[in-house]
């Protein structure tokens, strides 16, 4: 299970060190990394829905739950180490330095020179819409099982929400930066929306 240490022990930087010719190439809308792109879906979506039929094709549950949990291991490995760097040009990892200390690493491709963002906008929704979507239908699959009383699932459930989960945290991370700066923006967006709404009530009252 992953671990997020404080934020003393995490550094954010802004250079890959391979990709050099892709950074040259402008913007595009469509897709440049298909297989990628394939493979970002499929374990993910693979997992769900061998969660929710398996029971109607296999009477096994330990075929079942094997199969869930490669699909779901596939799936974070993909994720974390492949299809974030060629997709939306992010990446995390853990190091540990020379002194045993451990650091979370949030990277995030530098723009190009020109000023053109590198990413395709295609790609770039496919990879945060299957990023989201997947860990919300687990949390949903987690409290079904749950308040169903199928306690048997619990386990697959939990690893399907922490592996998938980790993956959405990090790359968070790596998008919108260290710590601090989702402290501040979470702060600034609930400000906004108070102030939004005390200007609507004095235009109410007046």
């Amino acid at each position: 299970m992953l671990r997020q240490e404080s934020s003393d022990d995490t550094e954010d930087v802004s250079l890959f060190d391979a990709d050099d010719e892709t950074s040259r190439r402008p913007k595009k809308s469509k897709i440049k990394h298909p297989i990628a792109s394939f493979f970002h879906l499929f374990f993910r979506t693979s997992a769900v829905i061998v969660y929710l039929l398996c029971e109607l094709f296999s009477t096994s549950y330990i075929a079942c739950v094997v199969t869930i949990i490669l699909l779901l291991s596939c799936d974070f490995w993909a994720v974390k180490n492949i299809t974030g760097r060629l997709m939306v040009g992010l990446r995390w990892w853990n190091q540990v330095d020379d002194d045993g200390k451990s650091h979370w690493v949030f990277e995030a491709r530098k723009a190009s020179a020109t000023g053109k963002k590198l990413t395709s906008e295609a790609e770039s929704r496919i990879f945060w819409l299957g990023l989201i979507t997947c860990p919300l239908l687990w949390i949903i699959f987690a409290f079904s099982a749950l308040f169903s009383f199928k306690v048997k699932w619990l386990a697959v459930v939990i690893l399907g929400v922490t592996l998938q989960g980790a993956n959405l945290y990090g790359y968070i991370r790596c998008k919108v930066g260290s710590r601090k700066n989702l402290t501040s923006l979470a702060t600034s967006y609930l400000g906004k929306q108070f102030l939004k709404q005390t200007v609507a009530k004095e235009e109410a009252v007046s």
